[in-house]
C-alpha cells in the first residue's frame, strides 16, 4: 500500500516517537523509507542599537553552523535507530525552508505515499503561539499523513 514514506524528525523525543512508528510501519510494509529533517530559515530580528546587522558578527554563520551540527545529529540517529530494526534508510536535509512547507514540497515532488510524523497535539491559543508543523502538513499535503502522537 505504501511503497514510499516520508518521515519527518526534528530529533526532539516526540518526533523520535513518529520516527520509530514510521520505521516499524515500513519494516511490516517492505516500504522504503527517507528521513527528512528541516532547518528553517534566518530571521533576523532587526539591528542592534549600535546599528550593525547579523551579519557583522557572524551569527547567520554561526546558526549555519548549529544546523549542519543538528542535520549531522539528528539524520546519524535516525539512521542508527533504522539499522537496529534492520532498515536502511535514505536522508534529508533541506535548508532554509518552513518545515511543513519542505516536508509538503519534498512528499509531493519525490513521489511519496505516506507522510509520517509527530505531533504534540496542542489546541486553542498553544497551538496558535507555538504553531503546529503536523496541522500544517496535514491540511497543505495532497499526500496521505500519519500523525503520530
Amino acid at each position: 500500500m505504501y511503497s514510499r514514506i516520508l518521515i519527518a524528525t526534528d530529533g526532539s523525543a516526540l518526533a523520535n516517537k513518529g520516527l520509530e512508528h514510521g520505521l516499524t510501519l515500513a519494516k511490516s510494509l517492505g516500504s522504503e523509507v527517507t528521513v527528512l529533517t528541516v532547518s528553517e530559515p534566518w530571521t533576523p530580528i532587526g539591528v542592534d542599537a549600535t546599528g550593525f546587522a547579523a551579519t557583522e558578527y557572524g551569527l547567520i554563520e554561526e546558526y549555519n553552523k548549529a544546523m549542519a551540527t543538528s542535520r549531522r545529529i539528528i539524520l546519524d540517529s535516525a539512521e542508527k535507530t533504522a539499522a537496529a530494526m534492520g532498515l536502511k534508510v535514505i536522508t534529508l536535509y533541506v535548508a532554509g525552508q518552513f518545515p511543513a512547507d519542505a516536508i509538503v514540497q519534498t512528499a509531493e515532488s519525490q513521489g511519496f505515499d505516506l507522510i509520517v510524523m509527530a505531533s504534540h497535539g496542542r489546541r486553542g491559543i498553544g497551538r496558535v503561539l507555538l504553531g503546529s508543523q503536523a496541522y500544517a502538513v496535514a491540511t497543505q499535503s495532497h499526500v496521505p499523513v500519519l500523525i503520530v502522537k
